[in-house]
Formats: structure tokens, sequence, C-alpha cells
């Protein structure tokens, strides 16, 4: 410090502490001089000597004029020192960098104007502090004062400059300071940010998209920043990363992938849009690197598809079905059962069009990777189950197709069957408002008769005979009106004349006989008569209650409908078919005469019928139009009661 007094004058020293800025800056260029000499002369150890004595007692003094003194001081020795300064900036920048923190804004402003100083002179050579600089003008870009937000713009500008021309940059140790600066919030922070990630691309020799998962999430956590003019430099940056990932052949997708599933379901609209896009182009472009990320990706996109945003379900949905088309092998890192659990994970969804994407996944995966999905069958058959309670029609017929994919195995579609009996028994609900769906479709989709076969083989051994009831009920109903077991009803009418319609109806006659109008009702389909003349006969008091008679009703109207025009035609033959008249008359006996079941039932025995054995003369004209009498009115074939 002594050797520092004895070469600069004491006035010097004097005046860049003194409050006025002209004489400070009269001071520093005096100072200029004496280092220019210095340098010249090669004494770098009193050159040294300056900058200590600048340091110590200015830029670190407790007075403020002091420390602005110190800091117009060092860029001046810099200044005075040009192509030599680098061998000082070991002394001169660390005590600049320092009073960007101090608290007094002048101190800071003038801090930002020595370092642009510096910066001029030694230009490539500071690079070696440029994380500490970067990590300073990052603060002093939000800075409190315009003043110095101002100066520390110009000094940026300065800075990016002689990065882009310099070959000493390194991305690599600046990269974990851009990733931490990434997640602050503040507007001018920010800009900051995108400005210098912008900037470092336009650098043909910078590899930034070899970085880009490194901050990617940053870029994106811009993209709902409140200030319009940040989104939009964010996603001009993103654009523009996305279009050199397309160009590019080695691109790091994996990475980048996680962070766009947990963008996926941003609850910023635009943020969700730019996520779903870039997912979209990973999966055209990612092609083997994605597949173990498949799962986490259909994750992100199942929600996607019952976006209110129209934009984004149109992109969701295209993903979805480039993603579907992708025929990936387990062999290949593909992991089925990861697959499994989100599809099964989004059946709970509250969206319909979610839903019914999940099922169209495990569809595509039981025809694809059948084996392993039913290695997985116990985690996820429950839920496909509950799903047969789903609000929505479509959702049910497609849980259904994937019941009926898996059934095809023998001991599946047993498996299915009881489960399926045990939900309608546990949630009548579902029985009532689904049953007749469910049953018609697995009709479909399986073999009815199977089907069939299946349901009265565990219904006939069923504990609960008011369950059994009404499910026999149910089904008894499906297999008189649905088109989809009109089959089955054509092989059940030939049961006394082909083994294997007898075969079936003593299939269905055990558990059949769980409901009385059921058993009557299979036995006029089969036209086994007699025995359902029998069954009439035997009924007992406790069997015709309020609900028989409602199923009666049923069948009445049922009786009326083409599923029975075969059995009102053999009316026509009484002498034939005394057993049908027997049973229809029973069942007239049993309903209430006031009833409407009762008046169609006797109505339709009264009929006239045409005996065969007495032909008609064919009438005149004349006779045709004359109303016929009274007595004329009963043919002698017609039966009477």
């Amino acid at each position: 410090m002594a050797d520092a007094l004895s070469i600069i004058p004491s006035s010097v020293f004097r005046n860049l502490s003194d409050k006025l800025y002209e004489k400070r800056k009269n001071a520093a260029l005096e100072l200029e001089g004496v280092v220019k000499q210095l340098a010249a002369a090669g004494d770098h150890d009193k050159i040294s000597a300056v900058i200590n004595l600048l340091t110590t007692e200015f830029t670190y003094s407790p007075q403020a004029n002091h420390r602005k003194g110190g800091l117009i001081g060092l860029a001046a020795a810099t200044v005075a020192l040009t192509t030599e300064a680098a061998q000082h900036l070991e002394q001169i920048v660390p005590p600049v960098l320092f009073s960007f923190s101090d608290q007094d804004s002048r101190v800071r402003y003038y801090a930002c104007e020595a370092l642009y100083n510096i910066a001029k002179v030694v230009r490539g050579d500071f690079i070696v502090f440029f994380n500490q600089i970067f990590d300073a003008l990052c603060k002093l870009s939000a800075d409190s004062d315009a003043n110095v937000q101002s100066a520390a713009h110009l000094l940026d500008r300065l800075v990016k400059d002689i990065v882009t021309e310099s070959d000493q940059f390194s991305i690599e140790e600046f990269i974990p300071l851009l990733r931490e600066r990434m997640n602050v919030l503040n507007a001018y922070v920010r800009q900051f940010l995108v400005g210098w990630i912008t900037v470092l691309d336009s650098v043909p020799d910078i590899d930034m998209l070899g970085f880009l998962p490194d901050f990617l999430d940053g870029l994106f956590n811009m993209l709902s920043d409140s200030s319009h003019e940040i989104r939009q430099q964010a996603d001009s940056a993103l654009s523009e990363f996305l279009q050199e990932i397309k160009n590019s052949p080695s691109v790091d997708y994996g990475r980048m992938a996680e962070i766009l599933v947990q963008r996926a379901a941003s609850p910023d609209e635009f943020t969700r849009l730019t996520a779903i896009t870039w997912i979209n182009e990973f999966v055209k472009l990612g092609g083997d690197q994605l597949v173990p990320y498949y799962a986490d990706i259909l994750g992100a996109i199942l929600p996607c598809i019952s976006d209110k945003e129209e934009k984004i379900r149109v992109v969701a949905r295209e993903t979805n079905e480039e993603l579907r088309a992708i025929k990936a092998d387990p062999a290949e890192g593909f992991v089925v059962g990861a697959i499994l659990s989100i599809a099964k994970s989004q059946l709970s969804s509250e969206w319909e069009a979610t839903r019914i994407e999940a099922l169209h996944w495990i569809s595509t995966l039981l025809n694809r990777h059948r084996a392993e999905v039913l290695c997985f069958l116990n985690k996820i058959f429950d839920t496909l189950l509950k799903a047969l309670s789903d609000p929505s029609d479509e959702v049910v017929l497609l849980v259904l197709e994937v019941h009926a994919c898996i059934a095809k195995d023998p001991q599946h579609f047993r498996q299915l069957v009881v489960f399926l009996v045990h939900n309608f028994r546990i949630d009548n609900s579902l029985l009532e408002k689904r049953g007749a769906l469910i049953i018609r479709r697995l009709c479909v989709l399986l073999d009815a008769e199977r089907v069939y076969r299946e349901l009265s083989m565990i219904l006939e051994g069923e504990a609960d005979l008011d369950f059994a009831s009404i499910m026999v009920q149910a089904l008894n109903l499906s297999l008189l009106t649905s088109s989809e077991l009109a089959e089955l009803r054509v092989l059940l009418k030939q049961s006394l004349v082909n083994p294997a319609g007898k075969d079936l109806f003593v299939s269905l006659y055990a558990s059949w006989c769980h409901s009385p109008m059921a058993i009557i009702s299979l036995c006029l389909l089969a036209q086994t008569y007699q025995h359902a003349s029998v069954v009439i006969q035997s009924l007992v008091e406790e069997d015709i209650n309020v609900k028989f008679l409602v199923q009666l009703d049923k069948l009445i109207r049922l009786l009326e409908t083409p599923i029975f025009a075969y059995l009102r035609l053999q009316l026509l033959e009484p002498g034939r078919y005394t057993w049908l008249l027997k049973a229809l008359n029973g069942l007239l006996m049993l309903l209430p005469q006031q009833s409407a079941a009762f008046k169609i039932l006797r109505t339709r025995l009264k009929t006239e019928v045409q005996r065969p054995e007495e032909p008609q003369r064919q009438p005149s004209v004349a006779e045709m139009n004359r109303p016929p009498s009274r007595s004329s009115r009963r043919g002698p074939g017609q039966l009477q009661l």
C-alpha cells in the first residue's frame, strides 16, 4: 500500500473519493496516466499495488463515494493497461462484481459502467469470469432502479457480443447456472434468460440443442407467464428448438419426454397445447428412444383427448393414433404392464372420450400381446367389471368387447360369466339398467348358446332365490325379444324334433324353474305345450302373486308379437294343438277378468277359425256387400270358451 501511495499523488486519491462526479472522473484520468507509465516500464508489481489499494481502500470502503471512486479507478487502470490487462483481471474483476450487490443504487450503476469499460478493453480474456458476470447481470436485470437496469442492459449487450465471438466460452460450465436460474419467476429475469438462450442458440459452434433438456422445463414454465411478451419470447424460442429437433439426427428424446409429460397436465391452456404438440412430434420422430416412455406419454395424451380446448383435443387424438399405430415389442423395452396400468387408471376418468380411448388401448394390447396382458388380468379385471356400470352405453359396449376378447379362453370365459353374475347380484341397478344390453352384446361377441348355457349352469345352483328369479326373468325376456338371439329361438322351437334343440332346452330348464313365468315361456317357445299346461296346472297359491301377474301380463303381450306368430297360427289347428289351447286357457283363468291382458288373450282365443273340412262357396258381389245376420256371425269352426 505504501508503494501505491508513493506512486499516486495524494490529490488523486482525495479527488477519487469526492462527492462530485467530475472530480472523480478527472482523478481517474490522472490515475490512468500513471498506470500507463508503469505499464510502459513493465513494473507490474507496482500496478498490482495500485489495484490492491483501489480495492481495499475504495471499492470495499463503507463510504459510498469511496466505492464509486474505486470502481472508476479500476476501470481507468484497465484502460491504461490495454493488452496487458489480462494478467491483472483476477484483482480487477472480483471487486467490481462485488459492487453489483451494493445497497446504493449509484454504486451499482457505476459498477455496471466500470465493468463495461473493462470488458471493452479485455474482450475475450474476461470469459473466465462469465458465470459470475452472468449471475450478477441476472440479478441486475430485475433491479429496482431504472438507471441500473439500463446500464445492466448495455453491459449485457456487450457481453453477448464478446461471447458470440469468443472461442473460449464453455457451454458445459454455463448450463448448470442457467438451469438453476430458469426457476426464477421475475419477469425481467425471464426476459434476460430467454434472450441469452436465443443468442447462444444462434452461435453455430455452441450446441444448445444438446443441453435443451436442462432448461426445457424452464422455458415451458414461462409459457404461462402473466406477461404476453415473455410468453411470446418463450414460445418463439421453443418453436426454434422444435424445428432444430426435426432437422437433427441425434436428439435426447427421453429426458425431454419426461418434461413434456408433466407439462401436458399444466393448468395453463397454452402450455398444454405446446406440450402436446411437442409430444406429437416426438412420437413421429423419436422411434426406439421413446419406447420406454410410451406409458408416460399415454398418461399425458389420454386426459388431453377430453380437453376443453378443441385444438388440444385434435392434437391429442392424432398423437394417440400415431402412438397406437406403432407396433413396439416387449423385447425392445415396451412394457405392457405399464401401458395397462395407465389405461386402467384412465377408466376412472370423468370424461367419456378418455375412458373410451383407454378401452381401445386395452383392446389393442390384447390383440397384439395377449399372453402378456393375461398375465396382468387379475390387476385389471375388477376395474373392467366395474366399467360395466359406466353411464355411457358406448363405454359399456367397448368393455364388453374387451371382456369377450379375454373370454376366448375357456377358463376366462367361465370367470367372466361368474363375475358378471356376481356383479348383477350385488348391484341390482346394473341388472335393471344394463342387464339386457350386456347379455345381448355378449351373445353377439361370444356364442349366444354358450353364454346362455353357462349362465343357466351358474343360476341353477344360486342360493339367493329372489335374485335367481329376477336374473332368469331378465334372461328370458332377452331370449324372447332380442334380435341377437333369433337363432337361439329357432333352435329351441325345434326341441321336439332336433337333438340339439332338445339339449339346449334341457340345459336351460333347471335354472328357468326359478321363475314360473319364465319356465312357461320357455315351454311355449319350445312348443312343449303339454308340459306348459302341466306347469300351469301345478301352480299353487304362493306362486301366483303380483310379480307373477306382471310377468304374465308381459307374456300375453309378447304372444301378440311376430316372435310368437307361429304359435298364433297353430291356433288354426285346434285338433292338432289341443295342449296349446289348454295351456292358453289355463293362463286366461289365472288373469284377473278386468285386466288388459285378460281381454287380449280372450279376444285371441275367440277369434273365428274356419274348419278345413267344410270348404266355402265363393260369395257373389251382392252377398259380399250385404251385412251378415246375427245368426251367421259364428262359423262352425269357431272356438268357444
